[in-house]
């Protein structure tokens, strides 16, 4: 029995850990990822947000060592058995699953600072999906969010006039807060897109050594 992937290009994937048996995390895998997942013995998933492969723990070391692969009765889902190294969760904890949804209630504590695992602005986008929905009267992210669109975009433009007159003035810690409040809300524009700071780092890395005005030329074609 296996996946049809002409049928099911892009299947869901359970994490449980070997020993515990605990359910770790739901992602998604293509054939490709499925593929890298048995040759090279660990999970690999594919992200729709980032729109590529990924490695478990490519860049907190927080790996998940396949003991064995399920598909399910309808083929179209797959469990991951694994070895679980540290925490499975970007928050820090073992498992994505640590919150009661009747009440919001945080069942078990973090095993890992997530500031020791990711860089900070993957923490900080994280944080902007996490507070989409919070209380708009609590948060000022899920306020934005609120007002939609329009004004999302009207703080973003904001804050590069701000950044402008900061450069202007030659203050240097203005400057930098300024640029600091620009990126911020550039990251809440993305999050509204489901876009993750992971795509604008492989758009600068396929750009890197190409000069600005070839660059600009292909666009046009």
């Amino acid at each position: 029995m296996a996946i049809d992937w002409a049928k099911n290009p892009l299947v869901p994937v359970a994490a449980q850990d070997y020993d515990s048996k605990e359910a770790l995390m739901i992602a998604y895998a293509d054939k490709q990822a499925y593929d890298l997942t048995l040759k090279t013995g660990f999970a690999h998933y594919f992200s729709r947000s980032r729109n590529r492969i990924w490695k478990k723990g490519e860049q907190s070391g927080n790996t998940q060592k396949i003991v064995d692969v399920l598909c399910d009765c309808d083929q179209d889902s797959l469990l991951y058995i694994v070895e679980q190294k540290g925490a499975a969760c970007h928050t820090g904890h073992k498992s994505c699953f640590f919150t009661k949804a009747a009440n919001g209630e945080i069942i078990d504590e973090r095993i890992a600072d997530p500031a020791k695992l990711y860089g900070v602005v993957d923490r900080l986008y994280h944080t902007i999906l996490e507070r989409k929905k919070a209380d708009p009267n609590l948060s000022y992210v899920a306020s934005l969010f609120i007002g939609g669109e329009n004004a999302i975009l009207k703080k973003v433009t904001e804050e590069a006039g701000e950044l402008i007159l900061s450069v202007k003035d030659r203050d240097k810690e203005q400057i930098v807060r300024e640029a600091a409040d620009l990126l911020f809300h550039t990251l809440i524009a993305l999050a509204s897109k489901e876009i993750a700071p992971d795509l604008i780092r492989a758009e600068l890395t396929r750009r890197e050594g190409i000069s600005g005005v070839v660059e600009k030329s292909l666009r046009k074609r």
